[in-house]
């Protein structure tokens, strides 16, 4: 029975993809922790521009926000070929593991260090290695709400857009549906992240919070449109893999049309 079910290729496929969605986004909830320019990557200056009266803005973003892109494009193929259920089953498996996650990150920080390993590292700069252990993993806890509840509420509205434009669209235009879904999902998430954590959580003025929400939301959006031929390269590949009859069958399961 379990081998039958490995080796059918739509299962196999789901496995596959939820593993990659699930690890994509913890290491997004890990690595958000480093804050980059965007400017200095490609070799400008930082820029220096005032949004709803907030000066000194640049596009300063978290190293979280460059696999985020991932998970949207990772939520469209799955809306695509397995429907609405799908995405909020591995959107709920990654939420629920992400916490599990952060529990032990929490419990391996008030373990009792080993004394001889606090200072383990002088000689590479870091006096406490206990205080860098808790710095790189220790987060605020309404960053963490903030994020999860932005996660979640963002991958719904995706999954909806995603099918109101699909039922109009059928299955022409692909780019439409997913960088429409994307970039909608996307002002959601930056937006609450950003409320909860900061507004909520730090007191940031309304000012802040929306002018920093803008700036991630440039870069998300620009990034959704150059993306957009990854949907299309992942598509060939898929139905190269499944065969267009199994491929063009799961794709009207996922809308329901199932019969047709």
């Amino acid at each position: 029975m379990i081998n039958n079910i490995l080796k059918d290729k739509p299962t196999k496929l789901f496995i596959i993809i939820t593993a990659f969605f699930v690890s994509n986004a913890l290491i997004a909830e890990c690595i958000g922790g480093k804050i980059f320019s965007l400017e200095k990557l490609f070799g400008f200056q930082p820029s220096n521009f005032t949004i709803f009266g907030q000066s000194g803005l640049a596009f300063n973003l978290t190293c979280g926000v460059l696999l985020w892109p991932l998970e949207f494009i990772v939520t469209d193929i799955v809306n695509e070929y397995y429907g609405p259920k799908a995405v909020r089953r591995i959107s709920y498996t990654a939420i629920v593991l992400i916490s599990y996650a952060f529990i032990l990150f929490y419990s391996a920080m008030k373990i009792p260090p080993a004394d001889f390993w606090i200072g383990s590292k002088k000689e590479d700069g870091i006096d406490n290695m206990q205080v860098a252990f808790g710095g790189i993993f220790g987060q605020g806890m309404w960053i963490i709400v903030g994020s999860l509840i932005a996660f979640l509420l963002s991958q719904i509205i995706d999954v909806l857009v995603f099918h109101k434009i699909k039922k109009v669209t059928g299955d022409k235009w692909i780019w439409l549906r997913a960088t429409g879904s994307t970039l909608v999902s996307q002002l959601v998430d930056s937006f609450v992240v950003l409320f909860i954590a900061f507004k909520i959580g730090n007191g940031w003025s309304w000012q802040l919070v929306l002018a920093i929400c803008l700036v991630n939301y440039i870069y998300k959006f620009t990034m959704a449109i150059v993306l957009t031929p990854v949907i299309y390269l992942l598509e060939e590949q898929i139905e190269k893999y499944l065969g267009f009859e199994t491929a063009h069958k799961m794709k009207l399961a996922a809308m329901g049309k199932g019969n047709e």
